[in-house]
């Protein structure tokens, strides 16, 4: 019997992009943030995600907190995971 969830394929890809983006440095602009994704070739769901964040600097609170808010708009953050 399968597991009842509503998890996608893509769960936590966007943990694994905060965790790359801030292995080695403590403030990422939108435009690191956007590259990185690509790099990673992101879901376009999570494309979608990654570019409602507004341009500007952000230390991993900050960029969290918008990542989550743009998840929680959408609905998604029961399919996609939140990010810390």
């Amino acid at each position: 019997m399968q597991p009842n969830h509503a998890f996608s394929e893509e769960f936590n890809d966007l943990q694994r992009l905060i965790d790359g983006l801030f292995a080695d440095r403590k403030i990422v602009d939108r435009l690191d943030l956007i590259v990185q994704a690509e790099v990673l070739d992101l879901s376009p769901d999570m494309i979608e995600i990654v570019n409602l964040v507004p341009s500007g600097e952000y230390d991993r609170v900050r960029l969290c907190d918008q990542i989550n808010s743009a998840l929680a708009a959408h609905g998604w953050g029961a399919t996609y995971g939140i990010v810390e």
